[in-house]
């Protein structure tokens, strides 16, 4: 099944867009869930069994687990395990480097830890990229506008009267040709979205930057899905893993999702519109990893 597909029918399924990211920050969970990593597992594991039902994706960032060193590893995959198959896997990791190293974080991200999709930094360009979208049944999210005020010093230069996250989704499209491309953008710039979903074209975008970043939900769900005919994935994270802090905090987060559902959902136009982005044969995965773009 190609990645799109996935995503595209667990948000059939769940009747969501929303990604929950799995970030584990013990300064945050509940005290009891701290003093070990069965204990942050635990967590975690309430967490995905109260919620697999109202998210399209799961997205656990990639330095939450890596600064616990081998047991944070170790703790990420047993995550993933818990993760029902059916719901997409979303590692963010932000990876980009020369073609022989990004072929093992590659095999690293999709053979080992058995991601869906991967997130990506454009900045060295399509051989940087090149081995992520060797694996056929897989998905790339690029970097192209982000959420963070940072954006700014190099996202939105002008280049040669066209500013650079334009011509970072103009090249995605141009190198998604077997339909494993997607955009990172950000809801804090909301007439960029609009734009970034019409250049987009089917590709996906995820969408971070709601809630405490200031975004407005209701326009990324509507701008970021072109009204519900583009796929789209709107992230949340904090406001839904920590709304509580006490032993209800599995049944909170739950509770977060449907009111955010809820909004979501009723902004939806009466008449289901037609879907533009449906692909009609998946692509294969690719098991062995790709040869190494040099």
């Amino acid at each position: 099944m190609s990645a799109d597909r996935k995503l595209r029918q667990a948000q059939e399924t769940n009747k969501s867009i929303l990604c929950l990211g799995l970030d584990l920050d013990t300064k945050r969970m509940p005290s009891e869930f701290t003093d070990s990593l069965k204990g942050m597992f635990d967590f975690a594991h309430r967490i995905i069994d109260a919620t697999s039902d109202l998210v399209c994706a799961y997205k656990p960032n990639l330095a939450f687990y890596e600064h616990l060193g081998p047991d944070g590893l170790s703790l990420l995959e047993q995550v993933i395990k818990r993760i029902p198959d059916d719901i997409p896997v979303i590692l963010d990791g932000k990876r980009g480097d020369i073609g022989n190293t990004a072929s093992h974080y590659a095999h690293s991200l999709f053979d080992r830890l058995h991601a869906d999709w991967v997130t990506i930094n454009p900045y060295m360009g399509y051989d940087s990229m090149r081995p992520f979208l060797e694996y056929k049944g897989k998905g790339v999210f690029v970097l192209c506008l982000t959420s963070n005020a940072g954006s700014k010093d190099f996202q939105q230069l002008q280049i040669e009267g066209k500013p650079l996250y334009k011509i970072v989704a103009e090249k995605v499209a141009y190198w998604n040709k077997d339909d494993n491309c997607g955009l990172v953008v950000g809801a804090t710039h909301p007439d960029q979205l609009k734009e970034l979903r019409e250049l987009a074209g089917d590709m996906p975008l995820l969408i971070p930057g709601v809630g405490a970043q200031g975004g407005s939900l209701e326009k990324a769900a509507v701008d970021g899905t072109n009204n519900f005919r583009k796929l789209a994935l709107i992230n949340v994270s904090r406001s839904v893993l920590y709304a509580s802090s006490d032993q209800n905090f599995a049944q909170r987060a739950r509770q977060e999702l449907e009111k955010l559902n809820g909004i979501i959902n009723g902004l939806r136009p009466s008449d289901p519109p037609e879907n533009n982005s449906a692909k009609e044969t998946p692509a294969p995965h690719k098991e062995t990893p790709p040869s190494p773009a040099e």
